[in-house]
């Protein structure tokens, strides 16, 4: 007869009158959100005393957090949490001294030959386990990228506490203003970039606590050792302003997401990495920023200029991130001289990587291509079944799919019933088509011609924490780019001139 224990988040939580759980047993039913979980025999064998469950009720999963990675955890948000004290007593100038130092140190070959050593043999370790290697390898351009991105944080000039709006009454004031918010807890994949963009949120007198992917980990501390720690000192901030939590296991960053000394959780990654981490957060009641599923879309008007069409598929699909496209979506009306201009961007694509670019397509759509001609670096797999939610994955072979509708307004409803309701382009010489796009697609970021414009530093010369899609509702009071800038609360001021004012 299995044990029964009903869990709602943690176990070995430290409430009055709550019992502590020293182990598991095979078996043992675990209440998460409405449904029962039996501990597996892996879970039950690597429990230890001091450890912490957490079940969470969105998926049902259990996850064991280590006591020394809670142990890291909590040191990490405390000291970045005492750090977030002492930040309010440096001035702007300060901090941005922080950034042009840390650009600096970047800059300089003969401290960066640590960082390229290290970053060399994350690069082996991962190839050895094969691993895509195009986010973790530093080349001179993510190095550039990452000392402008600091340069641009620097020239800022963004007040810590900015009076946003006064609201006069007879005898006293009230102001709105624009608040540092906390401590911000940031977990990423392997790329090393992201250092730039999140010690961003310094910039409005935040304070940061990293946990980087495994793979980019080596590279992680050496940048930390020779030009983060230095930046910081010598610009006077706080040691641990930003803190680098040095553990390569999940679970630290579980128990990062789950601390309730965070004030905004962010994270950045694959889909189901990301997901379960914002999971772990929202059941801790801490507010999420996510930035895991991708895939731009492209709706294509009976009346698109087929060179441009050419040309906007083409540049969306140089490199696969989350905003390269993913699904192209016409009327059974569509032009065959508009196919043939989106094969032939596809084609260029595989060109430029000299290699033989997948495109899926529905059999019952076959019938439109009979005038096109089929570029030699295509691979048309002609299908009966086509998930449009998918996202493809790709190192250096360009993949989509292509999708027919009865007219634009089916393909905006199967966008929003199929996209992760992120990026969408509309290629159209109708305004029409342009504002119905804008109206109706359930999307953060929308353009009209290519669609990797959406990054932060790129659009908005601000470095990005992260992107966030529609996927889960829209965001109350900011967009879709969470830069280190929109980091911040609100706080009223009252401030009274007549002393006999009262209610």
């Amino acid at each position: 007869m299995p044990h029964y224990v009903v869990i709602c988040t943690y176990m070995n939580s430290d409430v009055a009158g709550v019992e502590k759980v020293d182990s598991l047993e095979v078996g043992q039913r675990i209440l998460c959100g409405n449904r029962w979980v039996r501990v597996s025999q892996d879970l039950a064998d690597a429990f230890e005393p001091g450890d912490r469950l957490i079940a969470l009720q969105e998926s049902g999963e259990l996850l064991r957090i280590t006591s020394s990675d809670q142990q890291l955890a909590h040191e990490a948000v405390s000291n970045a949490s005492h750090a977030f004290t002492l930040l309010s007593e440096v001035s702007d100038e300060q901090i941005s001294l922080f950034y042009k130092k840390f650009a600096t140190f970047l800059q300089d070959d003969d401290l960066f030959r640590y960082v390229q050593v290290a970053n060399d043999q994350d690069v082996e370790k991962a190839l050895e386990k094969g691993r895509s290697v195009t986010r973790l390898r530093i080349d001179a351009k993510m190095r550039s990228d990452m000392v402008e991105g600091l340069l641009m944080w620097s020239r800022l000039e963004l007040a810590r506490d900015l009076v946003m709006n006064t609201v006069e009454h007879d005898g006293w004031d009230v102001e709105v203003v624009r608040s540092p918010l906390g401590v911000v807890g940031f977990v990423f994949e392997g790329r090393p970039n992201v250092f730039a963009d999140a010690t961003g949120v310094l910039r409005t007198g935040n304070t940061v606590v990293f946990r980087i992917g495994s793979d980019a980990l080596g590279t992680a501390r050496a940048i930390s050792q020779h030009m983060l720690a230095p930046a910081l000192g010598a610009a006077g901030l706080p040691e641990k302003a930003v803190v680098l939590i040095d553990s390569p296991t999940h679970g630290a960053g579980w128990a990062l997401f789950a601390h309730i000394g965070l004030s905004l959780a962010i994270a950045r990654g694959s889909g189901k990495a990301v997901a379960q981490l914002g999971a772990v957060a929202r059941q801790s009641g801490i507010a999420v920023s996510l930035h895991g599923t991708g895939g731009a879309w492209m709706i294509l008007g009976d009346s698109a200029d087929a060179d441009e069409v050419t040309s906007h598929v083409l540049y969306s699909l140089d490199r696969k991130v989350c905003n390269t496209l993913n699904v192209v979506a016409m009327n059974n009306g569509t032009s065959a001289q508009n196919i043939q201009a989106v094969l032939n961007g596809i084609a260029a694509s595989a060109t430029q990587r000299g290699t033989q670019a997948i495109v899926h397509v529905s059999k019952a759509s076959q019938y439109l291509f009979g005038s096109c001609v089929i570029p030699d670096n295509l691979d048309i797999r002609w299908e009966d079944n086509i998930d449009y939610s998918h996202e493809y994955e790709w190192e250096n072979v360009p993949e989509l799919a292509l999708y027919f509708g009865s007219d634009i307004h089916e393909c905006v409803e199967t966008f929003n019933a199929h996209s992760p309701q992120f990026v969408v382009s509309c290629l159209s010489q109708d305004q029409n088509d342009h504002d119905l796009v804008w109206r109706k697609c359930n999307a953060p970021f929308v353009g009209n011609g290519f669609t990797r414009w959406v990054d932060g530093q790129y659009a908005l010369k601000r470095p990005e924490l992260g992107l966030s899609n529609w996927q889960g509702g829209r965001l109350l009071g900011r967009g879709g780019v969470l830069s280190g800038d929109g980091v911040h609360t609100i706080r009223l001021r009252a401030k009274q001139t007549d002393h006999d004012v009262h209610r």
